[in-house]
């Protein structure tokens, strides 16, 4: 499914519709966002912790790699934000118990710079590309891969 963004506030937006619609899984919700720096990878998650009902602004993680934010009395129990840019090697992902978040189904999980940590990615998923277009419009691609 292709959209275009033609704000923040619309990109926002989208992240948020996405996040009213997801549904429990057998194994954690994984949405993997790609696209350079400055597509608006982070505002879509804005939306989308907008979505889910999180009352703290959602910023990068850049710094920490992971934030977890939990969810009362929602379809899920906890929303973790992952932010891969500055890994090194794909292993310290599995540090932060990556394995045992992405295999609870009680978890809904979206990772920034997926790319970084591609072979521990679930074949159960979802990629959101964010291109930029102009200064202000977005092209947000979303494909889902089923086992």
């Amino acid at each position: 499914m292709k959209q275009i963004s033609l704000s923040p506030e619309q990109t926002k937006c989208f992240g948020e519709k996405l996040a009213k619609e997801a549904k429990p899984n057998s194994k954690a919700r994984v949405y993997c966002l790609r696209g350079e720096l400055g597509a608006g990878k982070t505002c879509f998650l804005q939306g989308f912790g907008k979505g889910l009902n999180i009352k703290e602004k959602i910023q990068s993680p850049t710094f920490i790699i992971m934030s977890r934010f939990p969810l009362r009395n929602q379809k899920f129990n906890n929303f973790y934000h992952l932010d891969c840019y500055r890994i090194e090697e794909p292993e310290e992902i599995l540090k932060l118990d990556f394995e045992e978040i992405i295999n609870n189904p009680q978890n809904i999980v979206a990772i920034e710079w997926p790319e970084k940590i591609e072979q521990f990615l679930p074949k159960e998923r979802t990629d959101i590309v964010l291109k930029i277009l102009d200064e202000n419009k977005r092209e947000i691609n979303i494909k889902n891969y089923k086992k």
